[in-house]
């Protein structure tokens, strides 16, 4: 691996000043910093395994962690748990698009000082997402994927097996036209969820056509625009792409005078603490939040100790509760 002497010798500056310029000294330029850092950042320097900073992040955008019932919340604390009481710092940083155009990801990890990341909520249109392809700075990467960069790891349930288990539950129950409702497909999960769907309802020979499922930014607007459609073409279960839109699909369902579970079953995803008190309470995957989290620590110690680990998959669990029942008889 590169080290400081490297740096120093292309720059044509000591090892002194490299480390200062890497460290945030006062007394270097910030045009001479920016070239140590341009410098190192192409060299493949990486603060990783220097055995000098212990500071880790997690990086989160588009999902709440403020309060203990926030989804991010406990994801935060099971990362915490393992990587503290090893000697690591961790700092829990709002990303924004801000900081992510301020520098490429390895220039601005070196410059901050963090060996190696978590990442909550990115989408695939977030700067950051072509600097993976080839970053040195090791990076576990929750729902998303980046193929062939052996410093970038996957972190997630698995997504086929967790929507197998709804829709078998569904067929046993009597459902045979069940319909998909989705956020919109521009983040890497709402597309794996959406082809694990179709694989699932293919698999049974069950209706696989584009018209059973729908999908859109609103929940709203994904639920008025095709809910309708679907009952009218016979579907008495829908499974959602998150909570939030189940939850939206039986507010819907109760305005309109449509009985869950007596005339369509509703599954969401993720096992949010409401799900339980809804009216009736949400059948849901749930994802445990606290393990993905210690999982998270486990990925990037991995990592940040040359062992090049792909994806790192917990099995989800399907909660059985109120808004699922057996499919209505047909006259």
């Amino acid at each position: 691996m590169p080290t400081m002497d490297d740096i120093a010798k292309k720059v044509g500056v000591t090892k002194g000043t490299v480390s200062k310029a890497l460290n945030g000294a006062p007394d270097i330029s910030e045009s001479l910093r920016k070239t140590i850092l341009d410098t190192a950042v192409t060299l493949g320097y990486t603060r990783a395994r220097r055995g000098a900073a212990r500071t880790l992040a997690i990086f989160i955008e588009h999902m709440d962690y403020a309060k203990s019932e926030d989804f991010g919340t406990d994801i935060i604390t099971g990362f915490r748990q393992m990587a503290e009481p090893m000697g690591y710092s961790v700092r829990v940083v709002p990303l924004t698009e801000e900081i992510q155009k301020s520098a490429p990801y390895d220039a601005y990890m070196l410059r901050e000082g963090y060996i190696g990341a978590l990442f909550l909520g990115l989408t695939l249109l977030d700067p950051w997402m072509k600097d993976f392809t080839r970053s040195h700075t090791p990076a576990v990467l929750y729902d998303n994927l980046i193929r062939g960069n052996p410093t970038v790891s996957t972190l997630g349930i698995d997504n086929n097996e967790a929507i197998g288990q709804a829709i078998e539950a569904l067929y046993a129950m009597g459902h045979r036209r069940i319909g998909y409702l989705s956020g919109a497909l521009g983040s890497h999960i709402y597309q794996v969820r959406y082809k694990c769907f179709f694989n699932e309802v293919r698999r049974r020979k069950l209706p696989a056509g584009n018209s059973m499922a729908g999908y859109s930014y609103y929940f709203s607007e994904c639920v008025d625009t095709h809910l309708p459609r679907m009952l009218a073409q016979g579907v008495t279960a829908i499974l959602c792409s998150n909570d939030l839109m189940a939850h939206t699909a039986l507010i819907r369902c109760l305005e309109l005078g449509i009985r869950v579970p007596e005339q369509l079953s509703i599954v969401g995803f993720d096992d949010l603490p409401f799900c339980a008190h809804t009216s009736p309470p949400l059948t849901t995957i749930r994802q445990d939040r606290l393990q993905l989290g210690k999982s998270g620590y486990y990925a990037l110690d991995s990592l940040l100790n040359g062992v090049p680990i792909s994806s790192l998959l917990l099995h989800g669990q399907l909660i059985l509760r109120g808004s699922t029942g057996p499919a209505p008889r047909r006259p």
